[in-house]
């Protein structure tokens, strides 16, 4: 009797030991279970993470990789102006709700076309289009700039796509307006914008009174209104615009005018050194006539807003 109960005790503690060890695995193996499924999920979440950020860089890439991103004044008419739609075939400017018109606008259009890419303005200022353009914010700058020997030194430049003669911009009925040479300028008071060959050029002229440069052609226009100068000096487009823009202003062309080399009156497009895009660009730009162009400009100054 008392070997049966033990026995019967034996195996009552057999059976709870192996009730406790199969609970004990279940238990044990479940958490482990969901460890590795929540492993896994978490390998395949992290996996998939990748994937899409993968793809999110991939696609910014070639976002990036198919626009391309052009810097101008916007404030250069009839070269460049700001605007505040789309009308007369205005761009976006990146970053606000402003727009650009004018020739340099028309010639990116056709180069980003050429290059199979979308065309994007950056406006910047005037000193700090080179920079712009060296730190790889912009691709180019096309805004009506001249390839002088010291630009040259720091950035590459295209075939010409516009040349263009010096001219004088004064107050309408001002003594200037008649001259017919740059020396009848001495003793005005006369300047140009910063950091350009139009301000060196000021030099030729004979007991000038040289003002400082300024930032931009509002600005220099308000001067003459002002009487604080008597005249600057631009280019030829530009005074087409200001008379046309303001009564108050007149265009002096000159028959003994400033000596100038092509480089200083011709206008190219400034890429980074050494760019792959010089040569599709001169592709691009040879296609566009001597016609065309003069027919773009005469466009850009008929449409160009009254204000610039």
């Amino acid at each position: 009797m008392k070997k049966n109960l033990i026995l019967l005790l034996v195996m009552s503690l057999s059976a709870v030991m192996l009730l406790s060890g199969c609970g004990t695995k279940t238990d044990t193996g479940n958490p482990g279970a969901a460890g590795t499924n929540s492993g896994e999920l978490e390998t395949t979440g992290t996996a998939s993470g990748d994937s899409e950020t993968a793809e999110t860089a991939s696609e910014d890439s070639k976002a990036a990789g198919d626009t391309f991103k052009v810097g101008m004044e916007a404030g250069y008419a009839p070269f460049n102006w700001t605007q505040m739609d789309d009308s007369n075939g205005g761009v976006a400017i990146e970053g606000n709700a402003e727009y650009a018109g004018g020739y340099d606008v028309e010639i990116a259009k056709k180069i980003a076309e050429g290059l199979g890419k979308e065309l994007v303005i950056v406006k910047t200022e005037w000193n700090g289009l080179v920079p712009a353009l060296t730190s790889g914010k912009i691709d180019a700058i096309i805004a009506g700039m001249s390839p002088t020997a010291d630009r040259k030194a720091t950035i590459d430049f295209t075939d010409n796509y516009y040349k263009s003669d010096l001219v004088m911009v004064v107050k309408k009925g001002s003594k200037y307006e008649g001259a017919a040479s740059i020396q009848d300028f001495k003793g005005a008071k006369i300047t140009a914008q910063l950091n350009t060959f139009h301000y060196t050029v000021i030099d030729q002229i004979d007991g000038v009174k040289k003002k400082t440069a300024m930032d931009d052609f509002p600005a220099m226009r308000v001067a003459i209104e002002s009487g604080i100068i008597d005249g600057y000096v631009s280019e030829r487009p530009e005074g087409v615009s200001a008379s046309a823009a303001n009564e108050n202003f007149a265009m002096v062309e000159f028959t003994d005018g400033f000596e100038t080399s092509d480089d200083d009156t011709a206008i190219a497009v400034g890429i980074e050194k050494g760019s792959d895009l010089s040569a599709k660009i001169n592709e691009i730009l040879a296609g566009i006539s001597e016609e065309e162009r003069a027919s773009i400009m005469d466009t850009a100054i008929l449409n160009q807003p009254a204000a610039q």
